[in-house]
């Protein structure tokens, strides 16, 4: 397992690798129009990122390895106390893992406080890379505590984690991606993983297609508990995106995310959209 350095620096590497590669498919092969340009949306999210990247350090300044690390030394959590093989409790872990990120996504829509932090993700009008990165500061915090609290109550592996925490995040952006996959590599990806065509249908303003497809990794959960929808009511093309009462331009600025979740009722109440604009 890498140093505490290396960790971050694997992570950043992974990370950026990832959103490059993102960013360069979204321009060469677009899957939707834009209705807002990259310079109206990325400051904004990618604003959110800096922010809950400095909020996590602040309060936690052991990230989920550095729980697993000591919950080892410790011999704290079910696979640490029954002793399983390394390589199984890792196996183990990891799907554990992405079911408690489904377990979570499920609850930030169930639960009324929850989801007023939460809507500040589905507020984007159109979905790219950086709206998988697109989350209130304390929804970050919150998901932090809970990963952290679900690797030590089952001990998973370091290494378990480290691996989960890279790929999760590339699967956030990935998912979230803006372009177009052939629809029979996509029927046949989506049978393990989430794919853009899967998780953008989560993000339609229709309430019952907005409460499906709750997966950010691993596909199966949905099928198994019976959240899933092929494909929208209006097609990939003719959904509308963001949420049904926030068409407007506040969703793309900084201050208006930070501040929505604190709105109360104001938040539902509709903001004037001109929904023909495109931008190309």
């Amino acid at each position: 397992m890498p140093s505490e350095f290396a960790e971050a620096a694997w992570r950043l590497t992974a990370f950026l690798s990832v959103f490059v590669i993102m960013a360069v498919v979204e321009t060469l092969l677009p899957r939707r129009v834009r209705r807002e340009s990259r310079a109206e949306r990325w400051p904004t999210n990618l604003g959110l990122v800096a922010i809950d990247a400095v909020a996590v350090m602040v309060i936690f300044p052991i990230a989920a390895v550095g729980m697993a690390f000591w919950a080892q030394a410790q011999g704290y959590g079910l696979f640490n106390i029954v002793g399983v093989a390394p390589w199984l409790a890792g196996l183990i872990a990891f799907v554990v893992l992405d079911l408690a990120i489904y377990g979570q996504h499920v609850a930030t829509h169930k639960i009324p406080i929850l989801w007023r932090v939460h809507r500040v993700h589905h507020a984007d009008h159109d979905l790219d890379a950086t709206s998988g990165l697109r989350f209130h500061p304390i929804e970050i915090v919150l998901s932090v505590g809970f990963k952290m609290l679900v690797v030590v109550a089952i001990g998973a592996p370091p290494l378990a984690v480290f691996l989960f925490e890279v790929v999760l995040n590339g699967a956030a952006m990935f998912n979230h991606a803006n372009f177009a996959i052939p629809k029979s590599i996509d029927r046949v990806l989506r049978l393990f993983v989430v794919t853009p065509d899967m998780h953008r249908v989560h993000h339609s303003i229709e309430r019952q297609e907005t409460d499906a497809n709750y997966g950010f990794n691993l596909s199966i959960w949905d099928r198994i508990f019976g959240t899933y929808i092929a494909e929208p009511s209006k097609g990939q093309l003719g959904m509308t995106l963001g949420l049904p009462n926030q068409q407007g331009p506040g969703p793309q600025r900084l201050l208006w995310c930070l501040a929505f979740p604190f709105r109360g009722k104001a938040a539902d109440q509709p903001e004037s959209v001109n929904a023909d604009r495109e931008v190309a």
